[in-house]
């Protein structure tokens, strides 16, 4: 699929003012309010790479004042999962924000987000119990919980987010919907290297051979798309030969193949119009998922969809 064009929108390198409390948040967002500008977010757990980043300058184009926030939120890892390891470098973070005219970054610490006594998550049910819902039955509750207080914070006109969590871009949307907040969700492309994987801050958990491995996950979708563009259109032979190249793929252990209606990640029995493949797989010990949108009414390359 697509390589957005991440290239930096300023060359000169400055360090993007960081504040990590609400308080200095929030009068941040007042005075850029004030001041009639428009706020753009970008939500993050850090690990920066170019998908991040495409993010960020699809916000810098489109508002006047954007937020980056780099928080690892406890609450969507299970026990067991990577949370302790998973990547965190600020300095890193903000040395490739640097060159991009961000104007905010919020990093708050475990405890200003989820204070003493913290008791109230935002449950959700249909598209958060599929999927990614079943494989990580609490992942969304912590998802939507976080997402929920850092769009109160930064109170955006847009929140960007990207395709390759494309169920949790769903959610959020859902979410945003149910709950009648003031924002527009905008979702913007995967970004993947020149060998086809999908940009992900886990990849740094890969090895040089299991990175190998990991562009079956990848080459499946292309497989998928080939074969409704050779005029397949019957979703289990298709499920049946992406399964076969993930298997048949050393240290690849599938944990699902869905094809799916993109707006109800609902399974469909034909391709018609445009649907959704998404994968998942653990490969050499690391979860990765990739999806891609396939069939006649599939996005251009590149393009940026509102939600």
């Amino acid at each position: 699929m697509d390589v957005a064009d991440t290239t930096s929108m300023s060359t000169i390198p400055r360090t993007p003012a960081i504040v990590t409390r609400r308080d200095e948040l929030r009068a941040a967002v007042a005075a850029a309010k004030r001041q009639g500008r428009s706020i753009g977010v970008v939500p993050t757990m850090g690990g920066l790479h170019a998908g991040h980043l495409s993010l960020v300058d699809a916000a810098c184009r489109e508002c006047d004042f954007t937020i980056v926030t780099i928080f690892v939120n406890p609450t969507q890892f299970a026990p067991g999962e990577d949370f302790e390891k998973y990547p965190r470098d600020l300095e890193a973070d903000l040395r490739s924000l640097s060159v991009h005219p961000v104007n905010l970054v919020f990093a708050p610490a475990d405890g200003e987000m989820y204070r003493p006594g913290h008791a109230t998550y935002v449950e959700m049910g249909g598209l958060a119990k599929v999927w990614e819902g079943a494989c990580r039955p609490t992942h969304f509750r912590g998802v939507a919980t976080i997402v929920l207080k850092l769009l109160n914070m930064t109170a955006p006109d847009v929140a960007y987010f990207g395709q390759k969590d494309y169920q949790q871009s769903l959610l959020v949307r859902r979410m945003v919907d149910d709950l009648d907040l003031d924002v527009n969700i905008r979702v913007c492309p995967i970004v993947r290297d020149a060998d086809g994987l999908a940009l992900s801050s886990r990849n740094v958990y890969l090895g040089k051979d299991a990175r190998r491995r990991a562009l079956a996950l990848s080459a499946s979708l292309a497989l998928a798309a080939r074969l409704v563009e050779e005029g397949r259109r019957q979703a289990d032979p298709i499920r049946a030969e992406i399964e076969r190249l993930l298997s048949e793929t050393p240290g690849v252990r599938v944990q699902y193949v869905a094809i799916v209606d993109p707006e109800t990640m609902q399974e469909v029995d034909r391709i018609s119009g445009r649907t959704l493949v998404a994968v998942a797989a653990v490969v050499d010990g690391t979860r990765l998922i990739d999806n891609r949108l396939i069939g006649d009414e599939a996005p251009a390359a590149g393009s940026l969809s509102p939600a």
